[in-house]
């Protein structure tokens, strides 16, 4: 009987191994490829391929639209948008704002459901590169582990630049590029305030909003972030 629990004890610490070595390559991959894009455009995301999945499901024909563009070629009104919507405290916090996430919490708990996330923008990008868009406890301890790898292996200004070219602003659209092209015929160098402000508006939920641009709240929301663009604080 002994023997037989020595062995099961064995048994356990190599399955506990394994999946210990499993967890590091996972984890090196994903440092692997935030290393690379420190210096290299990203092509595609998780989400991306996620989104594509659907619309080809549709249409087997169906692209993405979505084209990389350098920091300085995104107008600093989007840049100022997206923070003052997002992460008002982006340059500050170290991936996580949590006086954010507590309000979230509270303002969820009043409503009765998910009405906010809290999310800062290193979060909201570490899902998009590598998670897509399924909920789950374990994807969101995975998240926060991709989110300090970001903040650890990027700047700010890197952090930043990603994410404006690689967030979903439409029906698979991608990225301030396309997005700027879609919905104002310009490219996202020459957005102007109030179009870098409903781009930020409709970040949340841009598939509604594309086909809803005259909804409800939308003017309000824009308006809102007009107001704080002018103290948002850029990396």
């Amino acid at each position: 009987m002994a023997s037989r629990g020595r062995t099961l004890g064995r048994w356990a610490a190599r399955v506990a191994l394994a999946l210990f070595a499993l967890a590091v390559v996972v984890q090196g991959w994903y440092a692997a490829h935030i290393l690379y894009w420190r210096w290299n455009p990203v092509g595609e995301t998780s989400f991306m391929r996620h989104r594509m999945d659907e619309l080809r499901a549709k249409s087997p024909k169906a692209q993405l639209r979505h084209q990389w563009v350098p920091y300085a070629r995104i107008s600093t009104h989007l840049k100022r948008a997206m923070v003052a919507a997002e992460d008002a405290k982006f340059v500050d916090h170290e991936g996580f704002d949590w006086e954010g996430i507590q309000r979230a919490i509270e303002k969820n708990e009043r409503r009765g459901r998910i009405v906010a996330g809290g999310s800062t923008i290193s979060q909201q990008l570490a899902k998009n590169l590598f998670l897509g868009p399924q909920r789950s406890w374990l994807r969101k301890g995975q998240e926060a582990v991709i989110t300090l790898m970001l903040e650890t292996l990027l700047d700010k200004r890197r952090i930043l630049e990603i994410y404006l070219n690689v967030i979903e602003l439409g029906n698979g659209v991608f990225g301030a590029e396309a997005a700027a092209r879609r919905y104002f015929g310009t490219s996202a160098a020459q957005l102007s305030a109030e179009q870098a402000a409903r781009l930020a508006a409709m970040a949340p939920n841009p598939r509604f909003y594309e086909r809803n641009q005259g909804a409800p709240g939308l003017n309000r929301k824009i308006a809102i972030i007009l107001a704080r663009m002018p103290a948002a604080e850029l990396p």
